[in-house]
């Protein structure tokens, strides 16, 4: 099965790599990149991505260990919009613009979706919003319950910056601008760039099945949505494991002691009935982490720990932190920064008043004891 990115870019062609980095963190094996973009567009891809040397996407391939031959993305893959003459569109300005764009984005999607060995993972990140529609529209016409549509998040700060293109392993200071407009110095640890699948109804499916009924309302439309199945977050001390979307880790017993004793806090909290990725209401300040020490012990020594570790039978405040950015970077090596991002412990509030809890909805979380 081959996997194709098929996205939209305009004069920021970081989205590419940006959106490579996303999939890469989710585990998706990228074998294709296509891009559909302007003339200008097109040479802003080959002069900051493309470049022998420089380009800043074989630095991402570099900097993650993947071989250049194992992705196909070159000058062949960018697809230049072209006026009725075959000459290169600069910018969508005109209605005639539109309906090129829209005809190029409908005729690449039904070129890859048509093979029944490619899944295509749509991007609809980049470019001019009428572009991104276009896109939109093509994928929903097309897509397959097994293609993807995304968009790609990337924390304000560091969004559309000239120098960022991807989290480099490692770290690099980059000089941004604050609310008020003033230059700081921020390093790229910090910045967070999320995939976000975009739910859609297989048309192209639906409508050869019931194509001699109407036009349904949307709630019947409903029944076709097709989306990412929630994934769970398994906790199971009896295996010192944790698993997830199929993966499962070891943690060390005191990280785990901690981490399932916050696990347990979500998932028992009933102060609100649904929803709760949101809502913080169970997270802990130390003094109450410190009230339920023994619970946590408890836990440690349940995990094959005994009372001599000091560390997680006594928690500090240093330690508390460290314990929580420990177990964060357990979880990204094992799972992706991405998931890392939704799975770890995190800190709510300033200092002296930090509070702790996950914040993955209780639902989607299993402990096995």
């Amino acid at each position: 099965m081959k996997n194709i990115l098929l996205a939209i870019a305009g004069l920021s062609p970081q989205v590419i790599t940006e959106t490579l980095y996303a999939l890469h963190q989710d585990s998706v094996h990228v074998d294709e990149i296509h891009v559909i973009t302007t003339r200008i567009g097109r040479d802003a891809i080959v002069t900051q991505l493309l470049a022998q040397g420089d380009g800043r996407y074989f630095s991402y391939l570099k900097d993650y260990g993947i071989h250049p031959k194992s992705i196909r993305f070159t000058q062949n893959t960018i697809h230049v919009l072209q006026d009725n003459k075959g000459n290169p569109i600069d910018d969508i300005t005109s209605e005639e613009d539109n309906e090129i764009t829209l005809k190029t984005c409908l005729t690449l999607a039904h070129r890859f979706t048509k093979n029944a060995n490619t899944t295509v993972y749509f991007s609809i990140a980049g470019g001019r919003k009428t572009m991104s529609a276009c896109l939109m529209v093509a994928a929903q016409i097309y897509a397959r319950p097994r293609d993807r549509i995304y968009h790609v998040l990337v924390s304000p700060e560091f969004e559309g910056h000239k120098d960022f293109y991807y989290p480099p392993v490692k770290p690099v200071m980059l000089e941004l601008r604050d609310d008020r407009g003033q230059k700081i110095l921020k390093g790229t640890r910090y910045a967070k760039v999320t995939l976000v699948p975009i739910p859609f109804i297989p048309w192209r499916e639906w409508d050869d099945q019931e194509s001699a009924n109407p036009i349904q309302t949307p709630a019947e439309l409903f029944r076709h949505l097709v989306r990412d199945k929630a994934q769970t977050l398994t906790l199971d001390l009896t295996k010192s494991k944790i698993i997830y979307k199929n993966k499962d880790m070891d943690m060390m017993s005191s990280r785990l002691a901690l981490y399932a004793f916050f696990a347990g806090q979500k998932q028992t909290c009933r102060k609100v009935r649904a929803g709760c990725a949101d809502c913080a209401d169970c997270y802990l300040d130390f003094s109450q982490i410190s009230t339920a020490q023994k619970d946590i012990t408890a836990l440690y020594k349940k995990l094959g720990g005994t009372t001599e570790n000091k560390g997680i039978c006594a928690l500090e405040k240093d330690e508390l932190r460290a314990y929580v950015s420990k177990i964060r970077k357990d979880l990204q090596n094992a799972f992706g920064a991405q998931a890392a991002s939704q799975l770890g412990i995190q800190a709510v509030g300033k200092k002296p008043d930090t509070r702790y809890g996950i914040s993955l909805e209780r639902e989607r979380i299993a402990i096995i004891k």
